[in-house]
């Protein structure tokens, strides 16, 4: 009997990992070897565990798991990410897609899915929720900038642009400009609408 697919999940509801620790357990060729709660101890798990698998959700403290994606498959090579998650977003799927994940599905599906989902990537398929899929051809992806994301990003929580021009090293004027071109291109009254339409459709 060939051995086991080795499985760590990146999971910050304790309910939820542990669950999903079970389920996947009752599988005869899938093993759970860990479990982290925040994003930015990914990496090092799977450094020390060397999983063939991270489920990742994206909502992480710490670190987005958006963010582990691409330092997470440069030092676990070996290592295919499956993002499972609650936020089924174009923009999500894509920013996952691009940083090398190989997996894509939602919290909705039931366990018997999941699990057929992580051997299939284990075999060298990649796997995603077949509604997010259709939405993403629809999706033209995001109008912003690179700068113009990253300016967003940081107005986040009441930052004033004084704030964001420290944190970002750029002058008070420059973000006030990439603020105003943000607002444009997404059709938002203001700065904290920008931030949630860009937040929801999976654009930051």
């Amino acid at each position: 009997m060939s051995e086991p697919t080795t499985i760590l999940i990146a999971e910050d509801q304790r309910m939820m990992r542990s669950a999903l620790t079970t389920l996947l357990d009752l599988e005869d060729d899938l093993a759970v070897i860990g479990g982290v709660e925040r994003g930015d101890e990914v990496v090092a798990a799977a450094q020390r565990l060397r999983p063939d698998i991270v489920l990742l959700d994206i909502e992480l403290p710490g670190c987005s798991g958006l963010d582990v994606i691409a330092p997470l498959i440069e030092a676990v090579p070996g290592c295919s990410v499956v993002v499972v998650t609650t936020f089924g977003r174009p923009g999500y799927l894509g920013r996952a897609l691009a940083a090398g994940a190989r997996g894509f599905l939602v919290k909705d599906d039931p366990v018997e899915r999941l699990a057929a989902a992580i051997r299939r990537v284990r075999s060298g398929e990649r796997v995603v929720d077949p509604k997010l899929a259709a939405e993403a051809l629809g999706d033209r992806g995001s109008p912003l900038t690179e700068r113009e994301a990253e300016v967003l990003r940081a107005s986040a929580a009441g930052a004033t642009v004084i704030d964001i021009a420290v944190q970002l090293s750029l002058s008070p004027s420059t973000v006030r400009n990439y603020l105003s071109g943000a607002i444009g291109k997404l059709g938002a009254r203001n700065r904290l609408e920008a931030f949630t339409i860009a937040r929801e459709r999976g654009w930051l």
